[in-house]
This record gives C-alpha cells, structure tokens and sequence, in this order.
C-alpha cells in the first residue's frame, strides 16, 4: 500500500529533542495541522466543529530506518522505565517502530479557514515535532474511543515525576504567552535522555529560539535563548 500526507504539522518545536513523550500531556503546546493542496477545501473538514479531539496518524520522519524495519531488533527502552528497562515495540508506544506511524490524540482549538491553505485546524497538546506529515485525521469518539477502566501495563506501575521549571523574566519576555506556556509544560515533562540524570546543559529549538537549561533536585532552570 502506498500512502502520502494529507497534510503537515506545524509547531513550535522543531527538533524531536523536547517533544512531549505522548499527547495530551503538554496542554497548552498550541500546533495547527496545514492540509496538502488536494484537501484545501471547506467540504473536506464538514462537521468537525462539533467535534473536541481529533485522532492523528502521521510518520516519525526525523528517525532513521533501523532494525526494527526488518525484525532483527523488536525490543525498546521506554522512558517510563528509565530507559534501561526493555520491552517488546508492540507493548509499547516507543517512537522507533517497524513503520515508523505515531497516533495521537489532540483537543482541536478552531478550525480557520485560511485564504491560501483552506482549512487549517489549530490544535492543543500534539506530540507532534514541526514538518510532521500527517496521513490521516479522524474524529475522536467518545463512547467507542474512551476505556476508562482500562489497564495500562507498565505505565500504571510507575509514576512519572514532572519538574519545577524556573524560567529568568528576561527571557520569558522573549516568548508571547502562548508559546511560554507551552514551553513551560514541555520542560517539566523533562525532555532529558531518561538514562541521563546528571547536571550537563541541553538545548532545544523552539519557537525559532534554542533554549538552554539544567536539571538539578528536580527543578529544571532555563539558563539562557540563542
């Protein structure tokens, strides 16, 4: 089967290092899903305003082809886990799949009808890296899609700490509002190497800035914008 975009991601956040590691945890990330040209039509999105969430199915496009393409390789490291732990890719949600496909789901903010790209859907909380494509949207359905008693493997034993973040008024002034929340949530998911837990200093893109910062005691302190 052949498949193709139907449509591009764009966000803030434009590297996979500091993307949120499922959806829905940063909820304030805004993001806007822009449809290739075939679909740039009103009639494609109908009926979507009476809808909150959208699930997305798109490509991990920044990671390379690697083992787990041809079977060699079919475990990973989960984050949750602290990265040393391994399970089989199909009992997780790892970024590094045999296909590559993420599914997210996103609360859709508005849907805008833009003069040159039709119909643009702003949405909140995507795990979603800038230039994502996106080959599908379906709406989410509560009675179908929601399974509240549901259990979740390992992710219900282990608790995910977030941490403090701490950011200087000189460069929070950099960011509007907007980006600044996002990026405040963000950084308390920590976006560190799970497996690296020292005091070294990281830096991510986002909102066309490289942010710079350090984790120490749980609290993650932006140093300084490039």
């Amino acid at each position: 089967m052949f498949i193709e975009p139907i449509a591009h991601f764009h966000s803030p956040l434009g590297s996979k290092f500091g993307i949120p590691r499922q959806s829905g945890l940063a909820t304030e990330l805004h993001g806007e899903i822009v449809f290739t040209p075939p679909y740039r039509k009103e009639e494609a999105v109908r009926g979507l305003e009476a809808f909150d969430y959208l699930w997305l199915i798109w490509e991990f496009s920044a990671n390379r082809r690697d083992d787990l393409l041809m079977g060699r390789k079919l475990t990973v490291r989960p984050p949750r886990l602290g990265g040393n732990e391994r399970v089989g890719v199909f009992a997780s949600r790892s970024p590094f799949r045999p296909n590559r496909l993420g599914l997210s789901c996103v609360y859709i903010d508005k849907v805008e009808m833009h003069p040159l790209f039709g119909p643009v859907i702003h949405v909140l909380g995507a795990d979603l890296m800038d230039g994502t494509p996106i080959y599908d949207v379906k709406p989410y359905v509560a009675y179908t899609d929601s399974h509240a008693d549901a259990r979740s493997g390992f992710v219900d034993d282990v608790e995910w700490q977030t941490l403090q973040v701490e950011i200087p008024a000189d460069v929070a002034e950099i960011f509007t509002d907007e980006q600044l929340r996002g990026l405040r949530q963000v950084l308390a998911q920590d976006p560190r190497p799970q497996y690296h837990h020292d005091e070294r200093v990281y830096g991510m893109p986002c909102a066309g800035h490289d942010v710079h910062f350090r984790v120490s005691d749980g609290i993650l302190t932006v140093l300084d914008v490039r």
